[in-house]
């Protein structure tokens, strides 16, 4: 009780967050020699080592701090310049800590601060999520979290947590490793990060990650994405577009559809695709990994966390800089984007637009996933389906809406008039059903009947459409079926005059015993 009743009042008196200084510093004239490499370690350094941290001042073993709602947290509080080395963090993992729990950082007496953003997003991973990872810069590691960013201050940085849940965070604990000198040299740029969101992003517009004047260079974007209406991966055929150095007040930009316009601000870098600025290909189709420069750290169905650090390779700006990133390939996917801007620059730096409230930090739960009840998924069908011709594939239909049960369908490809396709379609016991389909119509699908025991039944369905639609429930008719597996054979009669192809989607079947 003694021992808490002290921590109380030396927070209420500031003892715990008095600003201190170092007499001992030396001054910092060559910044190369701010290097860590493995190589240069025998290399004597200017500087002098200290640390800031929630180690217990009682001399106990209570090493930590408990925020509570609405309430700030002073981490930093020193006077003097310096160099932030390390970063590390620990705090119980509940979504809502690592999305409520904002850390801001000030540097040189400055009244708005240069880092905001909340705390789980800050290393990099998004949707209030915590998953293992290693990189150059940041890292979680087994319940830790570390920043190696280097953050270069010139007279003073103060840095703060602020719990906007409603929850107190019990067990915060943190230290913080970095060099004092009594001056830095003044091109010296200083570390800046900010948090966005979108949801959606407007229709028509590129996702902006960061918009700043001053002279300095990008290092780094962790990138949330999200489909807002189905669970495709459809937004990641956007490409970055980075616009340097412009005046962009009351001009219109050139956001890469269509040909220009006179006037237009036209790109500086414009890439090939989303997963290519990670660096990555193919929508990430080996899935989740982890790199020194880039990674991606999540990737569901309709959503993805990606990281990528412009270490080997930072975007230079003179005046200003416009990081955006086209949400689809004509930015017409309707997605939820949020994301970490990570940069140097000169001080001072426009103020940030205002926070969202403490809800809008949460993560955006995912859209469902429409399920036809009783469902044979034609996916299900594929292992055990014959074409005459051609070949049968698990098709992703996420990026089409979200009327087709499950997300996808068997597809059926390279066909012909009188290609036959054997499915087998499983009966739990003996007896009269009720078959009822669900397919897919597109300008490249072609006209097919179903066939039992040799016999047609139910009608010729013509599958042309300009658009990719689903059907909807189709009746066939009423089938004897014995008990497992019966051969339903889909034969391919013909197509439309405006069709081009004779492709044949199954989205599934249903089966109505009837009595």
């Amino acid at each position: 009780m003694r021992y808490m009743l002290i921590m109380m009042l030396a927070s209420i008196f500031g003892l715990l967050a008095a600003p201190y200084r170092h007499a001992d510093a030396r001054p910092l004239r060559d910044s190369s020699s701010l290097s860590t490499s493995l190589g240069q370690l025998p290399m004597e350094r200017p500087g002098t080592s200290m640390h800031a941290g929630s180690w217990d001042r009682m001399g106990h073993n209570l090493d930590f701090r408990t925020i509570a709602p609405r309430h700030t947290l002073v981490l930093l509080n020193y006077k003097g310049a310096g160099v932030i080395r390390q970063f590390w963090t620990t705090f119980p993992g509940s979504i809502t800590a690592r999305c409520q729990l904002i850390l801001r950082m000030y540097w040189d007496g400055e009244k708005h601060p240069s880092v905001r953003v909340p705390l789980g997003a800050f290393f990099g991973v998004g949707f209030g999520r915590q998953v293992d990872y290693q990189s150059a810069a940041l890292e979680e590691t087994s319940g830790g979290y570390n920043c190696w960013w280097p953050m270069p201050f010139h007279k003073s940085a103060h840095w703060t947590i602020t719990n906007m849940s409603k929850k107190t965070t019990h067990g915060f604990y943190w230290n913080i490793d970095f060099d004092a000198y009594h001056h830095l040299p003044p091109h010296m740029l200083e570390f800046h990060a900010l948090w966005r969101q979108e949801s959606p992003v407007l229709a028509g517009h590129n996702y902006v990650i960061l918009s700043t004047t001053g002279r300095g260079q990008y290092v780094g974007t962790a990138l949330f994405m999200q489909a807002a209406r189905n669970r495709s991966l459809g937004f990641l055929e956007g490409n970055e577009m980075v616009y340097i150095d412009d005046k962009t007040t009351g001009r219109q930009l050139y956001q890469g559809i269509g040909p220009p316009k006179p006037g237009m601000i036209m790109l500086r870098i414009e890439g090939t695709g989303t997963e290519d600025y990670f660096l990555s290909g193919w929508y990430f189709d080996k899935g989740p990994y982890s790199a020194p420069y880039h990674g991606c750290l999540i990737k569901q169905r309709g959503r993805v966390s990606a990281y990528r650090w412009h270490i080997q390779d930072p975007i230079l700006f003179k005046k200003s800089i416009l990081m955006s990133i086209q949400v689809g390939a004509e930015d017409n996917f309707p997605a939820d984007y949020s994301s970490v801007a990570y940069w140097y620059q000169t001080q001072p730096h426009p103020v940030y637009p205002p926070l969202p409230d403490a809800a809008a930090l949460l993560p955006h739960p995912r859209p469902p996933i429409f399920v036809i009840p009783d469902a044979i998924p034609g996916v299900s069908l594929i292992r055990g389906a014959k074409p005459s011709t051609g070949r049968v594939v698990n098709q992703n239909m996420q990026g089409f809406g979200t009327a087709w049960s499950g997300g996808s369908q068997l597809w059926w490809t390279g066909a012909s008039r009188g290609s036959e396709l054997v499915l087998r379609v499983p009966a739990v016991k003996e007896g009269k059903y009720r078959l009822i389909g669900y397919f897919t119509k597109a300008r490249d699908y072609g006209t097919f009947q179903l066939y039992h025991r040799g016999k047609a039944f139910g009608p010729e369905i013509n599958c042309y459409s300009p658009n990719v639609v689903a059907t909807g429930a189709v009746s066939f008719g009423v089938l004897a079926l014995h008990p497992g597996a019966n051969k339903i054979t889909v034969r391919m009669v013909g197509k439309s005059r405006k069709s081009i192809d004779y492709f044949f989607g199954l989205n599934a079947f249903v089966l109505r015993a009837v009595h």
